[in-house]
């Protein structure tokens, strides 16, 4: 509904008066109004001439009596000032609840109904006094309880009327007559938050050029408060998704999906085209897949951000890869291993020669498991190359390697040069062909301490899908030392988290002892108030969920002779492995996790 029948009714009321004054006139005499002869009476006349309308002062009415005046200029001017007020927050609150998707119409009637009669209200009262709260009730009330609705649907920084964004407001109105006010986050009305983009190039620190470009462009406030959202979120991936009529925005934070506040796509579409820029991509192309890289600098942390963008139904898909350089693991320490595992783990990555490889699906940190067992690595007496595709985290006294597949620098082409480097250890950020797999075993085999990756769910498939690739059962027995296979898990909140007695039929399936174990822990259900450590999630942080298989004789005479993956699985129990679900119920008892979040992520 729109507010032009409400306006044009306004413009009929206002100007009644107007007609009832000039019929006023027509019945008074041109020398001025009448009065009547006197008349004796209990009271003494009125020495004031009739007059219609208000009362005027003494002096005007004596020199220049009026006809009319019914209108109070202060009053009408609040009441015309708050229309206008009410036929804004109608627009935006049928704006907001399309594109958060909160039951549009219903709000919209309500908002607009709830201001019609409320202006009907402040005219049909006989006092204006009485009329005022009236209305003010009437169009305040709907509109508080939708602000309460949607504020609960949206992150905190997105939430409107709070104190800190009343602050923001506050801020940028001063900002427009010249006054520079910064908020207690350190946002400045004009520059948004504090923090800084910086466009790729092929030289140090970033293209300022670029960086200058955008600054100007229409959504370059809502990129930087979309980024800085995220970033103090601890987010690891920002997801733009076109839809018909908006920009979805979705952030993975701890390996989970949450919605964030959508854009409109006038505004979401300039947001997509400031990351291409930065991105050094093509703004004109819309369809064929793009990739590319930027920077940004928050409180002297450097954030590296990977750009990758797609063509979709209804328009450019944009995905943002957050690497915070300050978030890396640096210790095998820092990782949640079981002491055990950890001196097994630590053995294997200062031997002399061998393959250890890292398997699991896409974002079970496997990279951060190699960075940690580099920086384990005395790189100072020891020459540390990686090829990577891209480098993720920056190592000191590391030779890095970024592969270029346009440049025709694939893995398997830079692993042969890099042979003739003399590296004492080599870091390869993924295994995916035949080639690559086929020098990293050969490299294995002729003194070089070999870390990568592999997808693949579990250690027993890993060592499958190297024979799938086409690499011959002896070069897989000789070469690899180990296979760490990993999940992550979310960590519960330490201030938030509540008990509860596990089922004893769960204890029994999962072969724990029911004596032993007196509380689980999960999120809290209902929480009365949001626990300000982590955000209402109910979780902070991950923690590693790991299987470590370490090859012995035997295992490699089963792979010789091509054994089935029972027998190879069978001779890791004896050698005493145990699966990642157990490792996964020992975090669960520990109250580390939730028994829900374990079956989310290991099978």
């Amino acid at each position: 509904m729109k507010p032009a029948i409400s306006i044009f009714g306004l413009c009929l009321y206002l100007l009644l008066p107007l007609a009832d004054t000039a019929c006023a006139q027509d019945r008074t005499s041109p020398t001025g109004p009448t009065t009547s002869s006197p008349t004796v009476g209990k009271y003494p006349l009125d020495p004031r001439p009739f007059q219609r309308g208000n009362s005027a002062p003494m002096s005007e009415i004596r020199f220049a009596p009026q006809v009319g005046w019914y209108l109070n200029l202060a009053c009408i001017i609040l009441v015309v000032g708050m229309f206008f007020v009410w036929a804004q927050t109608t627009n935006w609150v049928d704006e907001d609840a399309r594109s958060l998707k909160i039951n549009a119409n219903f709000w919209n009637g309500l908002i607009v109904g709830s201001g019609f009669f409320g202006l009907l209200l402040i005219f049909c009262m006989p006092s204006f006094l009485l009329g005022l709260p009236l209305m003010l009730a009437a169009y305040s009330v709907p509109f508080s309880l939708y602000v309460k609705e949607r504020n609960e649907r949206v992150p905190d920084a997105s939430k409107v009327f709070t104190k800190a964004h009343m602050k923001k407001v506050y801020a940028r109105i001063l900002d427009k007559f010249g006054v520079k006010v910064s908020t207690k986050e350190g946002y400045s009305a004009a520059t948004g938050p504090p923090i800084e983009f910086l466009g790729k190039s092929d030289g140090k620190g970033g293209d300022e050029g670029r960086s200058r470009q955008v600054q100007k462009s229409k959504g370059y406030l809502g990129a930087k408060e979309l980024v800085y959202d995220a970033v103090m979120r601890r987010a690891t991936d920002i997801h733009l998704e076109p839809k018909e009529d908006e920009l979805s925005i979705r952030i993975r934070i701890d390996g989970v999906m949450y919605p964030s506040e959508p854009f409109d796509r006038a505004v979401g579409d300039a947001i997509v085209n400031i990351f291409k820029v930065l991105g050094a991509m093509d703004i004109t192309e819309k369809r064929r897949p793009q990739d590319g890289s930027f920077r940004a600098v928050l409180d002297d942390r450097e954030i590296d951000f990977r750009a990758a963008t797609q063509g979709t139904r209804h328009g450019e898909k944009l995905s943002l890869r957050l690497l915070d350089q300050s978030q890396s693991v640096s210790r095998l320490e820092d990782m949640g291993l079981r002491k055990q595992l950890l001196e097994q783990i630590r053995e294997i990555v200062h031997q002399p020669h061998g393959l250890m490889l890292v398997c699991g699906p896409t974002g079970a940190g496997k990279s951060t498991t190699l960075y940690a067992c580099l920086n384990d690595i005395d790189s100072y007496q020891r020459n540390i190359i990686t090829v990577e595709d891209p480098v993720e985290y920056k190592m000191e006294n590391v030779n890095q390697i970024e592969i270029n597949q346009r440049a025709g620098q694939s893995f398997a082409a830079s692993l042969r040069s890099i042979l003739r480097q003399d590296p004492d250890v080599v870091m390869i950020g993924e295994i995916r062909d035949k080639e690559t797999a086929e020098i990293a075993c050969q490299a294995a085999n002729t003194g070089h301490m070999v870390f990568s990756t592999l997808h693949a769910n579990d250690t027993i498939t890993a060592l499958y899908r190297l024979i799938e690739l086409g690499i011959e059962p002896f070069m897989i027995a000789n070469s690899i030392s180990s296979i760490l296979g990993q999940r992550l898990a979310r960590r519960l909140c330490n201030d938030c988290k509540e008990p509860y007695k596990p089922n004893p039929e769960v204890l029994k399936q999962a072969g724990l002892p029911a004596n032993k174990v007196e509380n689980f822990y999960r999120p809290p259900k209902k929480a009365e108030i949001v626990c300000e450590t982590c955000g209402g999630l109910g979780y902070k942080g991950r923690i590693g969920v790991y299987e470590f298989l370490v090859l012995n004789d035997r295992m490699r005479d089963l792979i010789r002779e091509k054994a089935n993956a029972t027998n190879v699985k069978a001779e890791a129990r004896k050698n005493g492995m145990l699966y990642m679900r157990e490792e996964g119920l020992r975090l669960v008892a520990m109250g580390i996790t939730s028994v829900d979040e374990m079956l989310r992520v290991v099978k």
